[in-house]
């Protein structure tokens, strides 16, 4: 009975075998047949055909008075009295032998020779005609023999497709049967059972199928169930760790990697996860330093080619035996980059307050010598003046930036005529702009309401966009300041026409400490516009930029009107 599947299969190939073989048959048969009858028709006639036209070439030469040719008629009148197929063929045959026989006895008359033409003629005439008649009697035949063969062709096709359409269904009816089982199972519906009725290969496999279903079922009631749940809650768990995370046993076999951990080591979990350190260290160096260096230092990870520092954290677990331990690594580069860009900010602050320290220190020395007249005194004093208002500047901005870090920004709001606001900022920045011949617009929208903001911080951010631009502006070209209404706020706009900043840097543009590369020659401290930020948010404003390289840039903001 294990067998009756294979029975099966093997009559039904020996069926279809069977039904290839009849039908070749046939098809063989019915070829020979109108081969034969095809050769029939050529074979005799066209013969006759043959000696004819030799006799007729003959009998031109004779004609012309070539006796030789005689023997050569002969020849062909022999082979042709030997080939009559045709009624009427010998009788016309015979006549040609009497008639030939006078020209062999030098009766060359033109009413022998017409005569013998005569009957040349009419062995030709017979056979073309025997050959039309047999020629048509072929497709007939062949007509007949194709239908007979279509017919069973036909005949065995139907046999052959019923059979391939119903067999099938044998086999394919219980294997259906077991994907919708399987399908179930993958679903978790343990219950689910295939019931096939035949005791062959297909019902010991749907048995076998069925205990298993049976004891899945009852292993999903058991504890087992519960720890292998905790086990994948644990996995989840250590997945969304944000650090990277990589635990070994006291045997030295990893026992889990999250995907923090296989990112930064470029590997996946089938090739980390139960595999041994030794295996590891000679496949990934990373690896190999994270488990035999001790240091604690910071250390560069690249990622997708960006400098990433980290840190490693060495947690021993025990329990009962120990030597388990679980490696952390903690992503410091936001604190480093923030470490690198106070000490850059340091460096430019006190290079900040160097320099008109320095100058000032000198003009102080100036003063002192008497040599010195009244009115280069009093461009010193106006030096004096100028390197203290800088260092005023400086330390304002720090001032304000310790505000900002302790959250106790001081506002004093109150409705703010937008007009005042610019008049008061471009006297403010005016000086500078002389001295660089730049040209000041100011394009305000007339009847303009006024807004709802705190006068000194407004004015700090508008100078402080103003200072930019002239400080980025080419000499001699224009700054343009711009007021208009925009729905229920007031939007204020400084455009220059400097070399600009690139696209990738205006989303970080208002960072603290952030400044543009490759702008040695005319760094700030960093934080201006990062207050500038502060400032404007806590009024309930919003501040943007545009910029593109070559057409220079516009700093902007927008407040809300008073009500």
């Amino acid at each position: 009975m294990a067998r009756s599947v294979k029975n099966k299969i093997r009559w039904g190939t020996i069926f279809l075998f069977l039904l290839v073989v009849l039908s070749g048959g046939f098809s063989i048969y019915y070829l020979v047949k109108l081969r034969t009858l095809s050769k029939n028709v050529l074979t005799a006639n066209y013969e006759s055909l043959q000696y004819s036209h030799s006799m007729q070439k003959a009998l031109d030469s004779v004609q012309y008075g070539k006796t030789s040719f005689i023997d050569s008629f002969e020849l062909q009148l022999k082979q042709q009295e030997t080939n009559t197929t045709e009624p009427g063929e010998t009788e016309a045959t015979n006549r040609l032998r009497i008639y030939f026989e006078k020209l062999k006895n030098r009766d060359s008359s033109v009413t022998n020779i017409n005569d013998i033409g005569n009957e040349l003629h009419s062995i030709l005439s017979l056979n073309m005609k025997a050959i039309k008649q047999k020629n048509e009697k072929a497709e007939r035949s062949a007509e007949n023999a194709m239908s007979v063969l279509i017919t069973i062709v036909a005949f065995i096709f139907i046999v052959g497709f019923t059979f391939a359409f119903n067999f099938p269904s044998v086999l394919t009816t219980p294997i259906q049967k077991l994907t919708q089982a399987i399908k179930a199972i993958s679903e978790k519906d343990y219950s689910h059972r295939i019931h096939v009725e035949s005791k062959d290969e297909f019902g010991q496999l749907a048995n076998a199928f069925n205990e298993m279903a049976e004891r899945l079922e009852y292993f999903e009631s058991s504890n087992l169930n519960k720890i292998m749940f905790e086990k994948a809650r644990a996995e989840a768990v250590i997945n969304s760790l944000k650090d990277a995370s990589i635990g070994i046993d006291k045997n030295n076999f990893v026992l889990f990697a999250n995907r923090q951990a296989l990112q930064l080591l470029g590997l996946k979990a089938e090739g980390a996860v139960g595999k041994s350190t030794d295996e590891l260290n000679k496949k990934n160096d990373l690896f190999k330093f994270l488990v035999e260096n001790e240091s604690t230092n910071p250390f560069k990870i690249v990622v997708d080619g960006k400098e990433n520092y980290y840190v490693k954290e060495l947690i021993e677990i025990s329990q009962g035996e120990p030597g388990s331990k679980v490696i952390v690594l903690k992503n410091i580069t936001s604190f480093k980059e923030l470490d690198v860009a106070k000490t850059d900010f340091i460096s430019t602050v006190s290079h900040e307050l160097k320099t008109p320290l320095a100058s000032s220190d000198f003009s102080l020395k100036l003063l002192e010598d008497e040599r010195i007249d009244k009115s280069e005194k009093k461009e010193l004093i106006q030096q004096l003046k100028n390197d203290n208002q800088r260092m005023l500047r400086i330390l304002s901005e720090l001032l304000n930036m310790s505000q900002v870090e302790a959250g106790k920004i001081q506002l004093d709001i109150q409705s703010v005529n937008p007009n005042q606001i610019v008049e008061s900022s471009i006297k403010a920045v005016g000086a500078n702009a002389k001295e660089k011949g730049l040209h000041l617009q100011n394009e305000i929208e007339a009847g303009l309401p006024n807004i709802k903001a705190d006068p000194d911080k407004i004015n700090w951010v508008l100078n402080n966009f103003l200072a930019n631009a002239i400080t980025y502006a080419p000499f001699e070209s224009q700054i343009t300041i711009t007021v208009v209404k925009k729905n229920d706020q007031i939007s204020f706009a400084v455009s220059d026409s400097g070399q600009g900043i690139e696209e990738k840097y205006l989303s970080r543009i208002f960072e603290r400490y952030f400044q543009v590369p490759g702008r040695s020659d005319k760094k700030g401290s960093g934080i201006g516009l990062a207050i500038c930020k502060e400032f404007i948010e806590a009024m309930s404003g919003k501040i943007w930029v545009r910029s593109k390289i070559g057409e220079g840039s516009t700093f902007g903001f927008d407040i809300p009107v008073f009500v």
